[in-house]
């Protein structure tokens, strides 16, 4: 169908959810493409897109989606935290800790508190 509509996207979205809960990243990245194609500015599209990419293991496609997320809200810790995960997965954890400080500076939850410090993988931290 080559006509779409905003309902179209929403479902595409929502949809796109749902793969990726199924562990289907792959097919949640192709419908996102189609809503990021029609709505650029969709920052919550991206950043389940990203989500999707990191789930998938394109994690330079990741990254660049987390970041473009972060230059719209700098303060989003999940994307902090999930661009250090990126990075982390990717052999770059010196860009990582970065990140991982900034989402518990951003939101001190348990997980992100860790990985800031990253006591339970035995690594010191990086010097920057």
């Amino acid at each position: 169908m080559a006509y779409t509509n905003p309902e179209t996207h929403v479902i595409d979205f929502r949809a796109a959810e749902q793969l990726l809960a199924a562990r289907d990243p792959r097919g949640a990245v192709k419908l996102l493409d189609s809503v990021i194609g029609a709505h650029p500015e969709n920052t919550a599209a991206r950043l389940l897109r990203a989500r999707a990419f990191f789930a998938a293991a394109q994690l330079r496609p990741a990254e660049l989606e987390f970041e473009l997320v972060l230059e719209r809200e700098p303060d989003n810790a999940f994307a902090h935290f999930a661009l250090a995960r990126t990075f982390q997965r990717s052999g770059r954890p010196h860009l990582a800790i970065r990140h991982f400080r900034l989402a518990a500076a951003l939101d001190p939850k348990p997980e992100y508190l860790k990985a800031a410090r990253f006591e339970s993988e035995g690594r010191p931290a990086a010097e920057d």
